[in-house]
């Protein structure tokens, strides 16, 4: 009669000859349902609430300091009572320039997202060629330094004589402000990658297209997501100051329409969503960043 031996998977043991043997996989105990779910809210609640708190003392300090009736700036609780047809509809549309915020928005996000665009193409490439070339980065780099240091609405009156259209005066602007980040901090990453990564590209033969594919981007990718986070704050910035000139729908014309009517709550909306709109497309190039470089790219 055989005896029936148990044994441990994970003990590697091996059966006694004559026995008949029972593999029983060993399993970790699990962790308690609630206590994973009070883990998971502890780390929510020490993100989220920070950030709660210092905003509440903010409103609470601007409500103070704002409730006297002699204040030039409305209270938060003003600006929700005077705004609030702005803040409970913002995709009205009665024609012209007549419009809820969220058309604003959405003009300036599609001029954004054009000069923006230009500009990152236009700027790794020649981020590229200074990087490499050290007679580009001699003939280029002092002129780069010289043009970005020029304000975003300076260009504009050189671009209104230039195009003679408000649409592409304001991408130009745009692209001609947001391009230099990206060109620095891409020339820099080039700089940076290892000499023996060019070594083994030499020995091997690679071709320049395939120098750059399988080693200049993925060794300059961290450097490139950082110029374009900083590229598309300055982005950010110049239409909505752009837009103050050159009229039409856009957040920034809404705002000196605003200050115009003498709407300084409906101001104060605006800059929040300009914010806001802000804060996520930083955080949209930065997950972008860190899925192209699987971590590596700036948090």
């Amino acid at each position: 009669m055989q005896a029936k031996v148990t044994s441990i998977s994970v003990a590697a043991g091996v059966p006694v000859p004559g026995t008949t043997a029972e593999i029983v996989t060993f399993h970790p105990p699990t962790r308690p349902f609630v206590e994973v779910l009070r883990e998971r809210a502890s780390k929510t609640m020490s993100v989220v609430l920070p950030p709660l708190i210092v905003l509440g003392l903010i409103l609470l300090t601007w409500q103070l300091l704002c409730s006297s009736p002699k204040s030039s700036l409305p209270a938060p609780t003003k600006v929700i009572a005077d705004a609030w047809d702005l803040i409970a509809d913002p995709f009205y549309d009665n024609g012209g320039i007549d419009k809820g915020i969220f058309w604003h928005l959405l003009k300036s996000l599609s001029r954004v997202g054009v000069g923006y665009s230009l500009a990152a193409i236009v700027g790794i490439a020649l981020g590229v060629l200074v990087g490499q070339s050290m007679w580009a980065m001699r003939g280029l780099d002092p002129i780069f330094q010289v043009l970005r240091t020029i304000p975003p609405l300076a260009w504009l009156p050189l671009s209104l004589a230039g195009f003679r259209d408000a649409q592409p005066s304001a991408l130009f602007v745009i692209f001609i402000t947001s391009i230099w980040p990206i060109i620095i901090n891409t020339a820099v990453g080039v700089r940076n990658i290892p000499q023996d990564y060019r070594n083994v590209a030499a020995v091997i033969r690679l071709s320049w297209w395939e120098v750059f594919y399988k080693i200049t981007l993925p060794a300059t990718v961290p450097y490139i997501f950082t110029g374009l986070r900083i590229g598309v704050g300055l982005a950010w910035l110049a239409i909505v100051a752009a837009e103050m000139l050159i009229g039409g729908v856009g957040i920034g014309f809404f705002i000196w329409d605003a200050w115009n009517s003498s709407r300084i709550s409906d101001i104060i909306v605006a800059l929040v969503y300009i914010g806001l709109i802000g804060f996520l497309l930083d955080r949209l190039i930065a997950f972008v960043g860190r899925l192209v470089s699987h971590g590596v790219a700036t948090q």
